[in-house]
């Protein structure tokens, strides 16, 4: 108790809110409630590190949340973060990670079949089938605008088939300690494509160390030509990349009913990297305001500390 309330008082001197309601959370249960907010003490500073309390203060509408300085491995904020969820197109970055793992020939030329259509949702598609582009083309509209036929057609048609790319998933996902997460098929459209926000913070990590993933996902639009010479202009999924006021490395949206409006990026804000997962949003305006919030209360800290030295 002592240490918790030598934490709070740290907290009140350096000017950050701390809810009165606030307590401790030590329950680490992976299907733990939406609506519990797990609250962890002041992380002890550095000198290069600005302290931020974790607490659930920000009324943010997604039901798990984390925010990480990558360099430090340290988290900023957390709600809810080993809560295991559905994770829709986030699963796509898993998707291009393994498919440039196999290292096949990117300028490779693969033809979108009927197995490329979406069974889970019967959702539709613009790249009609029958359709031929590169693989560089697919992974480009899988990352970028979440093209569900492109990122089945990567699956398919990788070593092995589809069978063997979603054993290379899962593998990977264990290779990067992502001990709650499990794939079933690369587009997401399955609601059995479950991971939490500290998972995905990992993977994040792990898919920004690929330029291509760093690219595409960051492009606010591209265009591609179909055999019969119809062009298609392709926009970025994510609003905050398209807006252009965010300093945004790496990027993917996501949503299935069952999975709400997810949102991963590696971003610059104050001056400093950081990862931000969000899950299970209401829906595409409450997921950019809660990206919007955390910027902002990343930079009034940081502001804060930079008045203090």
């Amino acid at each position: 108790m002592r240490i918790i309330a030598f934490a709070l008082a740290a907290c009140c001197a350096l000017g950050f809110s701390v809810p009165a309601s606030s307590s401790t959370h030590n329950a680490k249960h992976p299907r733990a409630k939406a609506k519990v907010h797990k609250i962890t003490p002041l992380h002890e500073s550095r000198a290069h590190v600005y302290p931020v309390a974790l607490h659930d203060g920000l009324g943010l509408s997604a039901s798990s949340v984390l925010v990480l300085d990558p360099l430090e491995d340290h988290p900023l904020y957390e709600k809810n973060a080993d809560a295991v969820h559905p994770i829709a197109s986030i699963t796509k970055l898993m998707t291009a990670m393994v498919t440039l793992d196999f290292a096949t020939p990117v300028d490779e030329r693969l033809t979108v079949e009927e197995a490329d259509v979406d069974t889970f949702k019967h959702t539709g598609s613009r790249l009609p089938v029958g359709t031929t582009l590169t693989r560089y083309e697919l992974l480009h509209l899988a990352l970028m605008s979440s093209e569900n036929r492109a990122a089945a057609a990567l699956t398919r048609t990788s070593p092995g088939g589809r069978d063997a790319f979603i054993e290379a998933m899962n593998r990977k996902a264990v290779e990067l300690g992502m001990a709650d997460t499990h794939f079933v098929e690369g587009t997401g459209l399955s609601r059995r494509n479950v991971s939490t926000a500290a998972d995905l913070a990992k993977m994040v990590r792990a898919a920004y160390e690929y330029p291509l993933i760093r690219e595409f996902t960051t492009q606010t639009s591209h265009y591609v030509t179909l055999d019969n010479g119809r062009t298609l202009e392709y926009r970025n999924s994510n609003g905050l990349v398209r807006a252009g006021q965010w300093d945004i490395g790496l990027s993917k949206t996501g949503y299935i009913a069952e999975a709400g409006r997810c949102l991963v990026m590696q971003a610059r804000i104050a001056t400093r990297p950081v990862v931000i997962v969000l899950l299970h949003a209401w829906d595409t305006k409450a997921r950019t305001a809660d990206a919007n919030r955390i910027k902002k209360w990343i930079e009034s800290k940081h502001a804060v500390m930079a008045r203090s030295t």
